[in-house]
This record gives C-alpha cells, structure tokens and sequence, in this order.
C-alpha cells in the first residue's frame, strides 16, 4: 500500500458521495470534490475539500477518483469525453456486474486502471468499521480504509455488483418473511415491536446453518440430516394455509411452496433443503 493520506477527487456529491467526502476530510486525505451542482460542495469546501472546477481538474488531482453517480450510464456519459489514461478510478456507482465489466473494459482502453466496488452501508455509517466496502478488479494500491471495512473480492470486476445484490436477496428476504409474520400476528392484536424479538432470534438461528448448508450446496449432495424437504413443504402448507384463513397476503408462501413442490415432483422430497439450488437456479417459469 502507499501512503495512507492518498490524495482522493470525489465525483458526484449526493447523500452517499458527501459522506465518502467527508470521512475522507476527517482521515486527512487530501480531499478534491466535483458535482454538477457545485453549490453542494459548499459544506465541504469549507472544512478543507478542493472544489475542482471540472472533470478534467478532478481526474487530474493525483491518487484516486472515487465515481458516486447515479448509474453506469451516468459514469459513461460523463467521463466519455475526459482524458483518462494514466487515472485510478474507483466505480462506487450501483449496477449490476455486466455494467461493471462493461465499464472496466471500456475504461481500461481508455488507458485508465479501473476498480469497481459496492457500499453496503447506508451513508451515515461511512467511516465506521460497520461500513462495509466491496472492491473487485486489480488489487488496489491506494488506501481507502478512511470509508470502513474494505473487501476486494478478486480481479473479476463483476464481483462487487454481483455480492452487492446478493446482499440485497438476502436483506429483502429476511424483511420480507419478517412483514408476513408481523402481518399474521397482527391480526391476533400481537404488535411489531413485540414480535420483533423472536424474528431475530429465528433469523440469527437459520444463519448459523449456512455453513453447513453451503457445504452440501458446492458438494451437490443434499441427505437430510435434519429434515427432508417433503417435511418442509408440508410446513409450507400449513403457512400458506394459516395467511389465507386470516386474511393476510399469501402470495409469498405460494411462490416457495411452488418451488419445493417442482423438487419434490423431480424426486428431491426425500433430500435436505438446500436441493432448492436447483430451482434457484433456473430461470423463472
């Protein structure tokens, strides 16, 4: 790694890009700033940034530029007429992993070395150790830790955006199956707040089996060592069941009972859960 206090331009100054600005300022880095609306870089000008008064000065301030826009399509549009041979950029723009690559490859015959990443944070945990970021692409040689816990995934420039919305398979479903059953008990006059507690207890139990479950997914064996999913589809049903005499959304349930049942109708009833890979697996029908 080089120096820590790696002089930094930040490129796009909403929510996010302003708090990856500003942890920056806070660690010392030598900190360059550009938006289109300028005025938004006031706050942190007057704590030290440098407003760069175009692309071309802050792709030229040394070290490393930071892209916090809106989408790919907006990193292209605005960089498409700068002079980028001889930068380091760093893509923290959300998209998806064809983006990324399409991007990493588009700036590299630009004669640019190109990193992608992905924040799993919100903004107000930048430059916490809660804050994590995601890179992929070349090993970076820059120092970036001022934003949180750094991970760089491998030299694919897909990885980032690809765990980024895996991330958010797994934030949505746990979400999702949390608002079913507050919307069950609710009915038996059972608040949220109340039920909160035993959900997270539930969902930090289920976590502890992933490793295990893991192991028989990359082995492509499924015995069931706990249960055999015929088992769990019958609980299914008792889910779905339970929803549609209370009134309350089935359509969740339905969609994984379909799913267990298309294993199931393939032989797969008397394996554990995570057979459903397969299924995963497929295109939707």
């Amino acid at each position: 790694m080089t120096d820590a206090k790696t002089p930094v331009s930040i490129i796009g100054l909403g929510l996010m890009g302003t708090a990856l600005a500003r942890a920056f300022l806070t660690a010392g880095h030598p900190t360059t700033v550009w938006n289109r609306t300028a005025a938004k870089a006031d706050a942190l000008v007057a704590d030290g940034a440098r407003l760069a008064p175009t692309i071309g000065d802050a792709l030229g301030s040394g070290g490393v530029t930071i892209l916090c826009l809106t989408d790919y399509s907006a990193v292209r549009e605005l960089l498409g007429g700068a002079e980028l041979a001889g930068t380091t950029l760093l893509n923290l723009t959300s998209g998806d992993s064809a983006q990324a690559r399409e991007t990493a490859t588009w700036a590299e015959k630009q004669g640019a070395r190109y990193l992608d990443g992905a924040i799993m944070a919100v903004p107000s945990a930048i430059g916490t150790d809660e804050a994590v970021i995601l890179l992929s692409g070349p090993r970076p040689d820059f120092e970036i830790g001022a934003l949180g816990t750094i991970s760089h995934l491998g030299e694919d420039p897909g990885l980032a955006s690809l765990y980024d919305v895996a991330g958010l398979a797994m934030m949505w479903s746990i979400l999702n199956a949390w608002l079913q059953g507050t919307a069950m008990l609710k009915t038996a006059g059972i608040d949220a707040a109340t039920y909160a507690p035993f959900a997270q207890q539930i969902a930090v139990g289920v976590a502890g089996w992933l490793p295990g479950y893991a192991e028989q997914v990359d082995a492509g064996a499924f015995p069931a060592e706990v249960a055999a999913l015929e088992t769990d589809a019958r609980a299914m049903a008792h889910l779905v069941e339970e929803s549609e005499a209370l009134g309350v959304n089935a359509e969740l349930p339905k969609l994984l009972k379909a799913m267990a049942d298309r294993a199931i109708a393939a032989g797969h009833g008397g394996e554990q859960y995570p057979v459903l890979i397969e299924e995963f697996s497929r295109p939707g029908r």
